[in-house]
Order: C-alpha cells, then structure tokens, then sequence
C-alpha cells in the first residue's frame, strides 16, 4: 500500500509513447494522485489551462508541438504549475533552454519511475 505522498495532487503526464505514459500515470496514481494524460504539445497545453493541474510531466520530443514550445504556453502565468521536463537528451543546450523558460526539474531517460515521484514530491513540498 503506497502512503499516499501525492494524495490531492493533479499531475498532468506528456508523453508521445503510451507505454511510458502508462507506467508514468502508473506509479502517480499508487502514490494517490489524480492524474490526466496527454500525448502531444496542444494537448497538454489544452489541459493545462483547462484543468490545472499542480504537476506537468513533459516529455521534450513531442508531435504536433515540442516540449519546449509547449513548456513556454505552460510556463509564465502566475498559477502555471510546476513542470519536470524528461528527455533522451543529454545535451547541456537544451537543459539550459528549458530552465530559461522556467522548468522546475530536468530528468534524463530512462527515468527511474520512484525517482521522478521523488523529484516530484520534493518540488511540490517546496511549494508549499
């Protein structure tokens, strides 16, 4: 039984591959949170400004609209929520892309499922 460490919390998970989407919503959903897929850019996007959600997982290579593209639509509103970017590229460029567009973590794939729940709990318990 999970002890429930993301119990009222939205998170939203973006990914273009529905088995990573799968296990992703997966380990959010043991640990209680409430949670919303999307597999494009102007999906998520979408879901954003509908739903609000506390939580965006993103990945960056993304159809439709990139990950950046869709992390700067998130970003830069007074309610935009924490955002995690995840991606297969290591390159420092990109890192410091999205941390100038305001992302709040950045993880390397393949992303360790209890790793990013820790990355998410941490970012959300210094929101508060």
């Amino acid at each position: 039984m999970a002890d429930g460490r993301l119990d009222g919390v939205k998170v939203l998970i973006v990914d273009d591959d529905p088995d990573v989407r799968e296990s992703v919503e997966a380990a959010f959903l043991a640990e209680g949170a409430e949670t919303l897929v999307a597999g494009d850019g102007n999906t998520a996007i979408d879901l954003c400004h509908e739903e609000a959600p506390d939580l965006v997982i993103l990945d960056m290579m993304l159809p439709a609209r990139s990950g950046f593209l869709a992390l700067e639509k998130i970003k830069g509103r007074e309610d935009s929520p924490l955002v995690i970017m995840v991606t297969a590229n290591e390159g420092k460029r990109h890192q410091a892309y999205a941390d100038s567009l305001g992302v709040d973590g950045y993880m390397l794939k393949p992303v360790p499922l209890q790793s990013l729940i820790d990355t998410a709990v941490e970012l959300l318990d210094n929101e508060e």
